[in-house]
């Protein structure tokens, strides 16, 4: 098997030489070493070589200007770059990760890390090669989605909104992507006759509102708090901004997009055919799921007051009132205040027509 080719832009000798000998004595790549920037970005030009260590703070040129400049290049854009550093500020980090970077190691690291680094950045090439070339950019893992999202979320203002507290209504224009730090919130429509639909419910740790931030079009529902929430407010320009510079980004949320229409679309017909029973049934069942970090078939305690859980129903307050009392009487919950004990999700879920 031809030997891999890597290149190790590094400013200081100790580091630079230490690593190399470690990478040959694998006797599997071939070691070419730079001792700064733009020496480093020379010789990547005129080597091409099948990846990059790149320290960041150097001389003359640091190694965001190193990758910077590869990234001009298309002969140089798509070798895997991993930064190293003696910083682990989740800004640098951020930043690296933004501008193409593939991975980090931080100063100190030991033999195994770089080579599980190194073999992973390899593994993944091995696989993008196989699809086409435009396909390449689209690939993210999860855990490095994960950590641009998280962060985006971290860099935003949060905003405490009280229970009932109103979002966002149809028709405002989008200004912000959101992300539930704790709480519920629940998107909504209203019926001619001024009733309530809801049409979704959204819980810790979720992103919502991206819909007409996607489609670049006015909301098209209502949301507000169901709880007291606390919100993280995204920019939307952060967020477009994100969706250019990662693709894999953009495919997640579509992603999310097509749960959600699969979701609506179950809930119409749920309406349309499922009986008053089985739809309150349903909606209970949907708020216990979303009251629990996990399954759970055992008592669960959601608090929603009648009228939300006759807009998620799609009924009136007074068949709420009657369904409560019978599902009492059947053994299935039993109310304690402003609160509802359902004694079985599974059972609630099994309800027929």
């Amino acid at each position: 098997m031809e030997k891999k080719t890597i290149l190790i832009i590094e400013d200081n000798l100790e580091i630079r030489e230490g690593t190399a000998e470690i990478l040959e004595l694998t006797g599997g790549y071939n070691i070419l070493t730079a001792e700064d920037g733009k020496i480093g970005v020379e010789m990547a030009t005129k080597h091409l070589p099948d990846l990059i260590l790149c320290d960041i703070m150097m001389p003359e040129l640091d190694g965001y200007g190193v990758l910077y400049m590869l990234n001009k290049y298309d002969s140089t854009a798509n070798i895997p770059f991993i930064f190293l550093t003696a910083k682990s500020e989740r800004a640098d980090m951020r930043k690296a990760m933004e501008m193409g970077a593939d991975d980090y190691l931080i100063k100190p690291f030991d033999d195994i890390e770089l080579f599980n680094a190194i073999e992973s950045r390899f593994r993944k090439r091995d696989k993008l090669l196989l699809n086409t070339e435009g396909k390449m950019n689209l690939e993210l893992s999860d855990e490095e989605q994960n950590y641009l999202l998280q962060d985006l979320v971290k860099d935003s203002r949060v905003k405490t909104f009280r229970k009932k507290q109103s979002i966002f209504e149809v028709g405002d224009n989008p200004i912000f992507l959101y992300f539930i730090i704790k709480g519920k919130v629940r998107s909504f429509l209203y019926y001619q006759d001024g009733r309530e639909l809801s049409t979704g419910i959204h819980i810790d740790d979720q992103f919502f509102g991206y819909e007409s931030l996607l489609l670049n079009e006015k909301y098209t529902d209502n949301a507000a708090a169901l709880e007291d929430s606390e919100l993280a407010l995204i920019p939307k320009e952060r967020f477009y901004e994100l969706l250019l510079k990662k693709p894999a980004i953009a495919g997640k949320f579509i992603k999310l997009l097509s749960g959600n229409i699969k979701e609506k679309e179950e809930q119409m017909l749920g309406f349309a055919y499922d009986s008053v029973r089985k739809r309150v049934a349903n909606a209970l069942v949907n708020v216990a799921e979303k009251s629990v970090k996990r399954e759970d078939k055992g008592e669960i305690v959601i608090r929603i007051s009648r009228d939300d859980l006759a807009a998620l129903a799609g009924t009136a307050n007074e068949t709420i009132s009657r369904m409560l009392a019978d599902f009492k009487d059947e053994k299935l919950i039993t109310k304690e205040g402003n609160a509802i004990r359902i004694y079985s999700v599974e059972r609630l879920r099994n309800i027929k027509q």
